[in-house]
Parts: structure tokens; C-alpha cells; sequence
């Protein structure tokens, strides 16, 4: 009888360590899940989620191909165009800036009341005669025909390179000369109607032309605005519209 009862005292005991294994094991089974959380397969949503996001642009809606972008620089000659012209004072423009060429005239006589239109159109051949009648008074001053043309280089455009031929140029200027200050000014509200600063300083490295504060130059309203809002010149701002496709 006695050993009987003392097989009988084991089964607590045994009853016992199987329920101190299992709970022991749950809290192990527990912390293990708290250090170390089970993984979760990323679903599409959330994968999607980490893809960039496309930027859009703010370039405005036009083709690097529109009449009023014509690029025309030494490295784009082009022969004569022969645009329709129209009067504004006392020099010609493509007629399709006629009447933008007149209000940006008065917007900036409102700033200086002596404002007025010095150039426009200019066919290839008075380009021509232009450039040679400036190249004889250098080779007067005692420079080579080389030195003469290195001196005009940035200073007038060759027969073929100059966009007066555009008939979308304009110099404009007070009679005494335009002071950087004024043609600051002018240059401010030019993108109101259409126009650019041609040639601005610190960008003769792209234009291949010195900084004129005279000489502008229509690309159209939307165009100029976004060109003075990123400090781009012509040459920069097509670049920019061709790497969009535009």
C-alpha cells in the first residue's frame, strides 16, 4: 500500500512542472514577440507609398518651337526673315508685337518720361553694313583687322547672328544713355508685356553678347515672366523647355 501511494503523490508534481513549463513558456513566447515582432509582407499599398512622386513642372505652356522663341546667335545664324513689319514710333517691329512694343514703351515712360525706341527691326544686309562700318572705325583707331574683330565680338553681332533681323528686338533707352539704375527698373516691369533683358549681366558666357541695359527682347508674357522668375536667358530657357519635351 505504501509504495502505491507514493506512485500516486508523483502525478501533482508531474501536473505541476507541465503547467509551470507552459507558462514559462508563454511569457518567453511573449517577449520574444515584443523584441522581436513577426514579419508583416509589405502589401502593394504600402510599397507604392515609398515610390517618388513625380514633380511637375511650372514651365509655362509653350514650344521651344514658337515663332516668338527664335533663337538667332552666333552659333544660330539665320537668313533674312523677312517679317511683316509695322510702325511704333520711330523704328519698325514684327507686327505681332506691335501694340505690346507701344505699351511697354509707355510703362516705362512713366518711369522716365525720356524713354524712347532706338532700334528694331534691321534687315541682314544693314547688319552687315553695321558690323563693317564698325570694324573700319577700330582698324582707324590703329587695331588689325584680328584685333577688330576680337574687340566686336561681344559687341555686335555678325550679318546672320543678330536677332534685330527677328524684328522682335528693341533697344530701348533716354537720350543721354541708359543708367543701370533706370534700366533696373525698366527691366522689372519689361515681363508685363512680353519682354526680356536680351543680354544681363553676369550671362555674356551664354549669350556671347556684353551686358546691354538697352537691348531687349520679346518671348511673350508667360515665357518672360518665368524667365526673370529663374534668372534664365533665352539660350538657358529653351534648353530647359527641349529637356521637358516642350
Amino acid at each position: 500500500m505504501a509504495s502505491r501511494r507514493r506512485k500516486k503523490r508523483k502525478w501533482p508534481y508531474f501536473l505541476i512542472l507541465i503547467l509551470a513549463l507552459f507558462i514559462g513558456g508563454t511569457v518567453y513566447v511573449d517577449r520574444f514577440s515584443t523584441i522581436f515582432p513577426p514579419f508583416k509582407q509589405e502589401t502593394n499599398t504600402s510599397s507604392s507609398k515609398t515610390q517618388p512622386s513625380s514633380v511637375s513642372s511650372d514651365l509655362p505652356d509653350v514650344s521651344s518651337k514658337d515663332w516668338n522663341l527664335i533663337l538667332v546667335n552666333r552659333e544660330h545664324p539665320k537668313e533674312e526673315l523677312n517679317p511683316k513689319l509695322s510702325q511704333v514710333e520711330n523704328i519698325q517691329v514684327d507686327s505681332r508685337i506691335a501694340k505690346a512694343t507701344q505699351q511697354f514703351l509707355e510703362a516705362a515712360r512713366k518711369i522716365a518720361p525720356e524713354e524712347e525706341l532706338n532700334s528694331g527691326y534691321r534687315s541682314v544686309a544693314e547688319q552687315k553694313e553695321l558690323y563693317d562700318e564698325s570694324l573700319e572705325a577700330l582698324k582707324a583707331m590703329g587695331l588689325s583687322l584680328e584685333e577688330a574683330k576680337e574687340t566686336l565680338q561681344k559687341q555686335v553681332q555678325v550679318p546672320g547672328a543678330s536677332e534685330h533681323q527677328t524684328g522682335l528686338a528693341i533697344d530701348m533707352s533716354v537720350p543721354s544713355g541708359q543708367s543701370d539704375e533706370l534700366a533696373s527698373q525698366i527691366t522689372a516691369i519689361a515681363p508685363d508685356y512680353g519682354f526680356v533683358l536680351r543680354y544681363p549681366e553676369a550671362k555674356s558666357d551664354v549669350t556671347g553678347i556684353d551686358f546691354e541695359n538697352w537691348h531687349y527682347r520679346y518671348v511673350g508674357v508667360a515665357s518672360a515672366k518665368y524667365m526673370q522668375k529663374h534668372n534664365l536667358v533665352l539660350e538657358e530657357y529653351l534648353k530647359r523647355l527641349k529637356e521637358a519635351n516642350q
